[in-house]
């Protein structure tokens, strides 16, 4: 868990910083929703996500892509997990 402390009087400083995190996690909410579509997609035309299964059968350039989109979409897990863990605290 991460704790955000903003020492500020001013509302809209407050209001700005934390609709800049959850803009953020929005963004991330969607790029996680897009390559998980797209790892879907994937998955309906090459059959179950399996690197042994898929070498040879599906072309190279195909499956680096998916390799990638993989990686990419545990790393955007992660930082969106850590964004929604944010609890703000103001003083």
């Amino acid at each position: 868990m991460t704790k955000l402390v903003v020492e500020t009087d001013d509302n809209w400083t407050k209001k700005k910083i934390k609709g800049a995190i959850h803009t953020e996690a929005g963004l991330l909410r969607k790029a996680v929703q897009r390559i998980q579509s797209k790892l879907r997609d994937f998955e309906n035309k090459h059959g179950k996500f399996d690197r042994n299964f898929l070498y040879g059968k599906v072309d190279d350039m195909e499956l680096l892509e998916w390799e990638g989109d993989l990686e990419t979409l545990e790393r955007l897990k992660l930082k969106l997990k850590s964004l929604e863990e944010i609890t703000f605290e103001y003083k």
